[in-house]
């Protein structure tokens, strides 16, 4: 990773993060307060992990308006 970094492309690739990956895990994991996985195993964890994401684009389509229930 040291190496990558040390490069041009490398840099704007890892910069990128910002802007996409990054601030989705620290929303779930300030508004949902979800810091760690309740279920174990590989199976359960990723079942897991798709609920708290399927709710939290639920919970965004719903403020924005796009999502209307009933």
């Amino acid at each position: 990773m040291a190496r990558k970094l040390r490069t041009k492309k490398g840099l704007a690739e890892y910069a990128r993060r910002k802007a996409t990956v990054e601030p989705l895990f620290g929303q779930i994991k300030h508004c949902h307060d979800f810091r760690q996985f309740l279920l174990r195993g590989l199976d359960n964890m990723q079942g897991e992990r798709k609920l708290v994401c399927l709710t939290h684009d639920v919970l965004k389509l719903l403020r924005c308006g796009r999502l209307a229930i009933g």
